[in-house]
C-alpha cells in the first residue's frame, strides 16, 4: 500500500527513467485574433516552447469577471492529422470533442493547444501556419501518418521520446492557463481523449500543478496490449517502460488529486479500465481520500457520444469550481 511519500517517489522514479524535467514558467503570449462568441470568447494565440518550437492555441475566456477555474483541453488523434484545436473548438471533426465552448459558456477559462505532429504543427511542411476553417478534407493519408510517426522514430534514435515532447508542451500550456486572466492557479485540471488522454494521464501523474485530471478512451495496460496485439499510442512507445511500470502508476501519482476515468466495453483502449482503476485504487485510499478517484464505465465503441461527453464536462465544471486545490507534497 503507497503512503503520500511513496507516491512522491514513484513519481520521481518514473520522471527519472523518462529523463524528463518539466518546465514551469509561462512564456510570453502573443494574441493573433480575438472573437466574441455567446457567452465567450475565442483567443488564436501563440506561445514558444522551451526547445524553440511555436506553439498555436485556442483560448476560450468566460464573460464576466470572478476568478475561475481553467481546464487544458488536449485533443484526440483519430488519424485526422490536420485536426487538433480546432476539433476542441467544435469548427471541424467530432462535435462530442467540442469541450472549449461547452466549459467556456459555463464558466471556464479553456485552452486547448494543437499536439505535435497536427494542425498547425503537422510536420514541418505545416510549422507555424493555421489552418481556418474549411480545414484541409485529406484526413487519414499515408503522409500524414508518416509525419506523425517521424515525431517518434526520430526522437527515438537520438535518445530522446514523444511523450516526452508532449509532456513539455503541455507543461507549458498548464503554465500559460494558469497565467490566464481571473484564472484561480489552484483551480486547474486537464481534460483528454484518446491521444489526448494518454498525455492526460501522465501529465497529472508528473506534474503536481494539476489539480485534476479527466482521462477518456486511454486506460489499457502495457500487460493487455501486449498479450492481445493491441496497437500503442506513438507516444506510448517508450523503451523498457512497460518492464518497471504500468499505467496504474500514473493513476497512483495522481493522488490525492481528483481523476475521473472513463472508458467503454467496445473500446480497445480501454479494454481493462476496471483493472487498471483498482490498481490505482490503493494510493488514494492511503491517502484518506477513496472518493477522489472515480471511474465511468459505459457501453459503447472507443469514440465520444452525448452521455460521455457530458460527463465529462459536468465532472469538470464541478472540480473547476471547487473553492481551493490540493497541496500535494513532492518529496
Amino acid at each position: 500500500m503507497l503512503r503520500t511519500r511513496e507516491t512522491a517517489r514513484l513519481r520521481g522514479r518514473l520522471a527519472s527513467f523518462l529523463g524528463l524535467s518539466l518546465p514551469s514558467e509561462a512564456p510570453p503570449v502573443t494574441v493573433l485574433e480575438r472573437l466574441p462568441k455567446p457567452g465567450y470568447t475565442r483567443s488564436l494565440i501563440r506561445y514558444v516552447g522551451p526547445d524553440g518550437d511555436a506553439i498555436s492555441a485556442f483560448l476560450f475566456e468566460p464573460i464576466g469577471g470572478g476568478q475561475r477555474g481553467g481546464v487544458l483541453a488536449l485533443h484526440q488523434h483519430n488519424s485526422q492529422w490536420e485536426l487538433g484545436k480546432s476539433e476542441i473548438a467544435g469548427l471541424a471533426g467530432d462535435r462530442w470533442q467540442a469541450f472549449g465552448p461547452a466549459l467556456a459558456r459555463a464558466g471556464v477559462t479553456v485552452l486547448a493547444p494543437d499536439l505535435i505532429g497536427f494542425e498547425s504543427r503537422l510536420g514541418a511542411a505545416g510549422a507555424g501556419t493555421t489552418l481556418a476553417p474549411p480545414l484541409h478534407k485529406a484526413y487519414s493519408t499515408a503522409d500524414g501518418w508518416l509525419q506523425h510517426y517521424n515525431q517518434m522514430a526520430h526522437r527515438l534514435v537520438q535518445g530522446d521520446l514523444l511523450i516526452n515532447k508532449l509532456l513539455v508542451d503541455a507543461a507549458v500550456g498548464l503554465s500559460v492557463l494558469r497565467r490566464a486572466t481571473n484564472v484561480e492557479p489552484s483551480r486547474v485540471g486537464v481534460v483528454g481523449h484518446s491521444h489526448g488522454g494518454h498525455v492526460a494521464l501522465f501529465l497529472a501523474g508528473l506534474d503536481t500543478r494539476v489539480s485534476f485530471a479527466c482521462v477518456s478512451g486511454a486506460t489499457c495496460s502495457y500487460r493487455h496490449k501486449l498479450a492481445h496485439g493491441t496497437g500503442l499510442d506513438m507516444a506510448l512507445v517508450i523503451p523498457g517502460f512497460a518492464r518497471q511500470f504500468e499505467l496504474a502508476d500514473l493513476i497512483r501519482c495522481t493522488a490525492p488529486r481528483r481523476m475521473f476515468v472513463v472508458s467503454s466495453d467496445g473500446d480497445p483502449s480501454a479494454s481493462d479500465a476496471d483493472d487498471l482503476v483498482r490498481d490505482g485504487a490503493a494510493a488514494f485510499v492511503d491517502a484518506g481520500c477513496p472518493s477522489h478517484l472515480q471511474h465511468l464505465r459505459v457501453r459503447g465503441p472507443h469514440a465520444l457520444d452525448a452521455g460521455r461527453f457530458d460527463a465529462i464536462v459536468n465532472w469538470a465544471l464541478a472540480e473547476a469550481a471547487r473553492p481551493e486545490g490540493l497541496l500535494v507534497e513532492t518529496d
